[in-house]
């Protein structure tokens, strides 16, 4: 069963950078699409990045131009990196795999928190 694992949060002050990273126990070559979503409180989770196998991304306008998204198979892992942070990124990010419905493939993991503020 495959399990994510989250990590690479914490505080930072606006304009800040932070690079997330998602460890997916299990091979990535059998993974199409991986995705990174954030939540923040009081609000629904949502999709802000994702990345196919062949390294097409796709991007939320919220954070277009400031993240970056990129997977390294060899060693199953899915980075974020976030650049020019705002307190409005202030949320818990969490790593899957989005099916076509948009339903997440597995199951959550713990996510990782991302606070920006002075």
């Amino acid at each position: 069963q495959v399990q994510l694992v989250e990590s690479g949060g914490g505080l930072v002050q606006p304009g800040g950078s932070l690079r997330l990273s998602c460890v997916v126990t299990g091979s990535l070559l059998n993974i199409y699409i991986m995705a990174w979503y954030r939540q923040a409180p009081g609000k629904q989770r949502e999709l802000v990045a994702s990345i196919t196998i062949g390294g097409s991304t796709d991007f939320a306008d919220s954070v277009k131009g400031r993240f970056t998204i990129s997977r390294d198979n060899a060693r199953n892992t899915v980075y974020l990196q976030m650049n020019s942070l705002k307190p409005e990124d202030t949320a818990v990010y969490y790593c899957n795999s989005p099916l076509s419905g948009g339903s997440p493939r597995f199951s959550w993991g713990q996510g990782t928190q991302v606070t920006v503020s002075s």
